[in-house]
């Protein structure tokens, strides 16, 4: 079930810098050190805490007690494998997870992982000290761990604990060994781990192999990997029950299922028009608007049910409908309000916001009277925070001014107040680019029609701004030689704007579509996840029968499993009766 060997190692138990066990067996057990050392091993252990990783009781002991490294092994399987580690323990002995996953501690006694001798400062009679406490039972306490080196030199206690049936003992010693029990493995370690980690620790034994083929432990880890949000929309999707947690989380990790489909669905959406805008609430597809027949600005509301077994456009009876408008933002929040901000209609540009909340027994669009609001725009780029807070970045103002502001409303207030986002450095000024939320509350902003001194040309750069930070700043991930610029290897997709940008469950970007130089456009798919080391552009080859033209205003993620294209652009005219789903999962869901 091993999917691959990136694995990051993050825990959350605690932090600190070696812990060691020896062998022994009947238990599963936990060991902790602290560091004490010269060379950067003291500290803490890379941030990951203790909270909600314990009982009660235990986290008071472990923050209390200063900073540990914790290791899991299991004593029931021949030589006692390595199954999990924390970060503490990554940052102390310099060893990532995945290098010490299924194997014993003792090499930690040696020069190196591979050595066959120990170092000579090890101590031999503590080490059979410790063997011989564990073989009888009894507890050891070693205040000189036989593990010296220059970076470390940890404080470690041991003790053996029964591993009964329906026992759960923790011991209450700092640096101790704990009894786990399947419930606490489950909800306090491995729901904190990565989809990717889970499926390297299943590999290690036949017990962890059963314990994670649990649809409760999977769902946990995606809903911790991905965000409620995202897990809340996979829910709304029938199949994805049928599908599996353990299922779904393989396929969104590796891409393995991912494939291009069309449908077919009825109704109609009339008058024709283009540049309208769409949005995904739940497992539907919601159209506003758009330009009509002479740059007519439409109004008006429809709804595609994928869940229907023969969807179909609907058009949706609403009150007090927003004046007509194009290349206008159409964004969800809440889990089914709609949000429309600016465009150009028939007065020029606007700078409004309106909601609609689409599960209302009478959906009644009204006003949202935001202080202090930026000003007017269309060709502007917008995505959501937190499932209240509208963000919105760029756009093209009156005479044709290129914009470069960010701008964040949060709708939950009473008295909503627009507040720009503060930057010391902003990207040039573009329209038609697009921005994606990865990570919590980090957003990246990507290609678009930019500003480059007296010209304008478009881009293909990555820019990403983190807004918990409290002076969030714009930082240059991929592209051209901004600040902070880096040179990531692959080839990166040619230059664009009106664009398609799919955010992935897993922090990851999926870029296709939108106006090439030299083509209308283009279908070949680039994946960027912005949370590596090094983010790199890759080619995604998709199997299936990709749409002729794909642009950002007419796509939307639908379920968290599928994104949606509507049509295809033939003159002036849209075919909305022709949908195209590109598929990230198998097509069950």
């Amino acid at each position: 079930m091993e999917w691959d060997s990136e694995t990051d190692g993050a825990g959350s138990a605690g932090s600190g810098d070696e812990m060691e066990e020896q062998e022994g067996g009947g238990e599963v057990v936990v060991g902790g050190g602290s560091g004490s050392g010269s060379e950067g091993g003291s500290g803490g252990g890379g941030g990951d805490g203790v909270g909600g990783m314990f009982t009660f009781a235990i986290e008071g002991m472990l923050r209390g007690a200063g900073p540990y490294g914790l290791v899991v092994t299991d004593a029931l399987e021949p030589d006692c494998p390595i199954i999990y580690v924390n970060r503490g323990f990554e940052e102390a002995t310099g060893y990532r997870a995945e290098e010490v996953l299924g194997r014993n501690c003792r090499f930690l006694q040696c020069r190196g992982p591979f050595a066959q001798r120990r170092h000579p400062l090890v101590d031999a009679a503590v080490v059979s000290g410790i063997r011989l406490c564990i073989d009888n039972g009894t507890q050891f306490r070693v205040t000189r761990e036989p593990v010296r080196s220059t970076r470390f030199a940890p404080d470690n206690s041991f003790r053996p604990i029964s591993m009964e049936p329906g026992q759960s003992n923790f011991c209450r010693e700092y640096c101790s060994l704990f009894q786990l029990t399947d419930e606490v493995l489950c909800q306090s370690i491995l729901s904190r781990l990565s989809p990717r980690d889970i499926a390297s620790v299943s590999s290690v034994c036949r017990w962890l192999y059963d314990l994670t083929k649990n649809e409760d432990l999977w769902k946990m880890v995606c809903c911790n990997a991905w965000g409620s949000e995202t897990t809340r929309a996979i829910e709304t999707v029938p199949a994805a029950r049928r599908l599996g947690w353990g299922r779904l989380a393989r396929e969104l990790t590796t891409l393995e299922s991912v494939a291009w489909r069309k449908l077919t669905v009825g109704g109609a959406v009339e008058p024709s028009r283009c540049n309208f805008s769409a949005c995904a609430v739940g497992n539907r597809v919601v159209l506003f608007g758009g330009e009509g027949v002479n740059m007519q600005p439409m109004n008006d509301t429809f709804v595609l049910d994928l869940n229907a077994s023969n969807p179909e456009w609907r058009h949706i009876n609403v009150s007090a409908a927003p004046p007509g408008r194009w290349g206008h933002t159409l964004s969800c929040l809440n889990g089914s309000w709609l949000v429309v901000f600016g465009g150009c209609g028939r007065q020029g540009l606007l700078n409004d916001v309106f909601i609609l909340d689409l599960d209302a027994k009478h959906p009644t669009w009204r006003e949202v009277p935001g202080v202090a609001p930026p000003v007017p725009r269309s060709w502007h780029s917008s995505c959501t925070l937190d499932g209240t807070k509208l963000v919105v970045s760029g756009g093209c103002a009156d005479s044709g001014v290129l914009l470069s502001d960010t701008y964040l409303l949060d709708v939950s207030m009473d008295r909503p107040v627009w507040r720009e986002v503060p930057a010391s450095w902003t990207p040039p000024s573009r329209l038609g680019h697009s921005m994606s939320v990865y990570d919590g509350r980090k957003i990246l902003m990507f290609g678009g029609l930019a500003k480059s001194g007296p010209l304008r040309l478009r881009s293909s750069d990555v820019f990403t701004m983190d807004l918990s930070e409290e002076e969030p700043c714009w930082r240059c991930l991929t592209g051209s030689g901004m600040p902070g610029a880096g040179n990531p290897a692959g080839a990166g997709p040619p230059p664009r704007l009106d664009h398609v940008a799919v955010s992935l469950p897993g922090g990851r970007v999926l870029i296709f579509g939108g106006s090439v130089a030299g083509l209308h456009s283009a279908s070949q798919l680039y994946l960027l996840d912005p949370t590596e080391e090094n983010p790199t552009w890759r080619i995604l080859n998709v199997p299936g029968r990709p749409p002729r033209f794909a642009w950002g205003h007419s796509t939307c993620v639908v379920g968290g499993t599928k994104a949606i294209v509507l049509g295809g652009q033939t003159g002036e005219e849209w075919m909305l009766t022709e949908v195209h789903e590109l598929s990230l999962a198998s097509n069950s869901v």
